[in-house]
Order: C-alpha cells, then structure tokens, then sequence
C-alpha cells in the first residue's frame, strides 16, 4: 500500500490497560504498525500493569454503544476485532451490530488476566458461546479460554475441533515445546490442523494474545485467507517478542514490543 493510500480501518472493542501492553493500547498500535487505521470502542477501564489489573471499572452498556453507533455512521469499517468485553450486555452488543457489517470479526475471548484476575463470570462465559461463536469469522483463545468455552479440558486439537462445531474457525494458542510453538486452527466440518512457529522464551509477552489477534484482523481486513492471514499474524506475533525479549520494563512480566 502506498503511504498516500487509504487505510482499512479496524476496529476494536475491547478494555483499556494503564501500562500499555494489552487491550486497546497493544490493538491500535498493531493496527498501525501494519498499516490499518484503528478506531475503538471502550469496554471497561482497568488500572493494570505488569503485575496485574488492580482496578476495573466498566463502561456502562448505553456508552458503549454510543460509541459503536459513532464509528459505524462515519467509518466504513473492514474488519472488527473484540477483547475484554466483560458483560453480557457487551457480548450482545457485539453479536447484534458487527455480522450485519458482512466484515470479518476476530473474537479473542479475554475472560482472564495474565496475572489470573477473572474479567468475565459465567454469565458472560455462557453469552460467548451462545451469541459470538456462531457469528465470529476467528475466534482465538488460549487453551485456558477454550477450556472454559468449551467446558472440558481437552487437548488444544480437541479443543479446536469442537470449538468449531460452533461455527467460527477456531485458533488455540500457545501450545509451547522444544521450542517450537504449535496453534491449532479448527475449521468446522475440518479436521484441526497444526500450525508451528518459532517459540521465543522470554519474560515479556504481557499483551501477546491481543497483538496477535489485532494482527489477524489486519490481514484479513486486507483479503488474506483466514489460514494465510493466522500464519502471517503469528509471524508477526513472534517477531514483537523476539525484538522485546531482552527488555527491562516494569516489576512483571513485561510488554511484548509494540515498537
């Protein structure tokens, strides 16, 4: 794309995180580091940093859509992308608005905090699979967040395929050995497949899956494939880590580089 093109725009709805690694911060700097611009929407206001969310505040549901309404009379939006939604109301925001759109929407279930803070209870758990799951075009948890999704602990390739059965092309990330880092990608009425990247060890990976999942909007908000858009967001995804692997920022574990 020339510098004088313009942009895709991307959304995100999703929370906010003070120490800029995760959430909205590490979504609209990924936008932009791959050419996309970002809008957002709102969905909760964290006091977080690398230790862990120490406060959360949720926006309230007639906010959140009022920030919704606002972007989508005035943006033509090319794909959608969703973090911490942390309400049902949210959830049902989201399911009601985005598929009329006929863009692709990247789900990332965030129902946890790295620091292990829970940010979605039951309720929500419930609403996801319900409402998103038959409308997301990817949906990308942690094997943690397919677990509760899926309410079994299975291996991430039984996982994904029955994940899948849902509607959404499925992504679990962040199986990790020998170091090589293996997702597995479900597509429905498709045997799960491995895709292996390059794991990086390090101590900075706060806000990895956000990155990861904003990438992959990116590329399929510019027409990739949802496999070559996966293979590309990973590579993407390894690479901030490895740029970031021998920072020293914060008391835990630290950003993953949005540089």
């Amino acid at each position: 794309m020339s510098p004088h093109d313009t942009p895709r725009v991307v959304l995100t709805i999703a929370g906010t995180d003070s120490g800029g690694a995760a959430g909205i911060a590490a979504d609209l700097i990924t936008f932009a580091d791959l050419g996309a611009h970002g809008a957002c929407v709102v969905t909760a206001i964290t006091a977080q940093d690398t230790t862990g969310v120490h406060a959360l505040h949720a926006v309230p549901s007639a906010v959140v859509e009022a920030q919704l309404d606002a972007v989508l009379d005035d943006l033509p939006v090319a794909a959608v992308k969703t973090g911490m939604l942390g309400s049902v109301e949210a959830v049902e925001l989201v399911a009601e608005q985005i598929p009329g759109l006929g863009v692709p929407l990247v789900v990332d279930p965030v129902l946890r905090a790295s620091s292990g803070r829970r940010l979605a209870d039951a309720a929500v758990v419930e609403a996801y699979r319900a409402l998103l799951l038959p409308v997301a075009s990817v949906l990308t948890p942690n094997l943690a967040e397919a677990r509760a999704l899926a309410g079994e602990d299975g291996t991430p390739d039984r996982l994904a395929s029955v994940l899948a059965a849902h509607g959404a092309t499925v992504v679990v990330t962040g199986g990790t050995t020998s170091g090589t880092c293996t997702d597995w990608v479900g597509v429905p009425d498709q045997r799960p497949v491995p895709l292996e990247h390059p794991a990086i060890e390090t101590g900075n990976d706060h806000g990895t899956g956000c990155t990861f999942s904003a990438a992959l909007a990116v590329h399929l908000a510019h027409g990739s494939s949802v496999v070559a858009a996966v293979r590309r967001a990973a590579a993407y995804t390894t690479n901030q880590l490895a740029q970031s692997q021998t920072w020293k920022l914060g008391r835990g574990r630290g950003p993953i580089a949005h540089t």
